[in-house]
Formats: structure tokens, C-alpha cells, sequence
């Protein structure tokens, strides 16, 4: 079964990258949104539009994930979600979640949330950079040798 790149795609700054690494590969990829995308007329792109809900992306994708399978997303619950189903999941700034670093990942998403609420400020993260880019795009072909090396291993 092949490495599917799945992409949460509600805000996610890297999907132009994400379609070029796979094409490289000859990944297939499957973009998933509450709406609001342009269908591919690549037969390796699939634009799924799931309900419109908090979580219905993030659902949609934790349930379909495979092992191997690589998840974009900034999402760290979905991050979570996607390792327990063994698969990869690569934040848009090329920060790869692993088992060692998702604890601490959301207890800081976490703190950072009871300090909005308690002192009723809004918190706001660093603006995406050409770093930021030129890390994911580092990672992401990292993991998807990485994967690929895992799948011909176990076959």
C-alpha cells in the first residue's frame, strides 16, 4: 500500500510545496478542507470537502491515516492523533512530531490556552517565514524517504 500525504488544509501556508514533494515521489495526496478548494485535475490530487464542524478535518484525517502515511498539519491534537495510528505527522514550519515530543508539544498549547483565558489576552504565534519553508520542505523529503525506507522494509 503506497505512503498517501494527507493535508489539513484549512490555513496551511505549504500546500504548493507539499503537492510538488509528492510529485516528485509519486506520492498521491489528499487535501482535506471544510470547503473552499479548487478541485486538482491531477488523478494524484483528491480534494476532500468534509463538513463544516471544529473538527471534522481532523477527524476525517486521524480516521483514514495508515501507518507511514504523512500528515501536514499545524494542529497539535490532530498531531497526536495521527501518531497513535503510527503515521508521520510534519508541522508547516518542518517541526516533525515523534512520540518523545508530542507530550510537550500540547502541555505548551495547553498552558498557552489557560493563559488566554485567564488574563483574557490574545497570544499570537510568529509570522510563517521563507525559513519556515525552506525547513518544511527539508523535513517533508526527509520523511518521505524515511516512510518509504520503513514500507519496503516491512515488504
Amino acid at each position: 500500500m503506497p505512503i498517501t500525504v494527507f493535508i489539513d488544509a484549512d490555513a496551511c501556508p505549504v500546500k504548493d510545496e507539499t503537492l510538488k514533494v509528492a510529485d516528485r515521489y509519486g506520492l498521491p495526496v489528499k487535501i482535506v478542507s471544510n470547503g473552499g478548494m479548487r478541485p486538482s485535475r491531477d488523478p494524484m490530487i483528491e480534494t476532500i470537502v468534509v463538513a463544516a464542524g471544529a473538527d471534522a478535518a481532523d477527524d476525517w484525517i486521524a480516521e483514514q491515516c495508515k501507518k507511514d502515511d504523512i500528515v501536514i498539519t499545524a494542529d497539535i491534537p490532530l498531531a497526536a492523533r495521527i501518531l497513535e495510528a503510527e503515521g508521520l505527522p510534519l508541522g508547516p514550519t518542518g517541526k516533525v512530531f515523534t512520540q518523545e515530543t508530542i507530550g510537550m508539544a500540547l502541555a505548551m498549547r495547553e498552558l498557552k490556552q489557560h493563559v488566554r483565558e485567564s488574563t483574557q489576552t490574545q497570544t499570537y504565534n510568529r509570522g510563517f517565514e521563507a525559513r519556515d519553508r525552506s525547513n518544511f520542505l527539508q523535513a517533508l523529503d526527509r520523511l518521505v524517504v524515511q516512510a518509504r525506507n520503513t514500507k519496503n522494509a516491512s515488504t
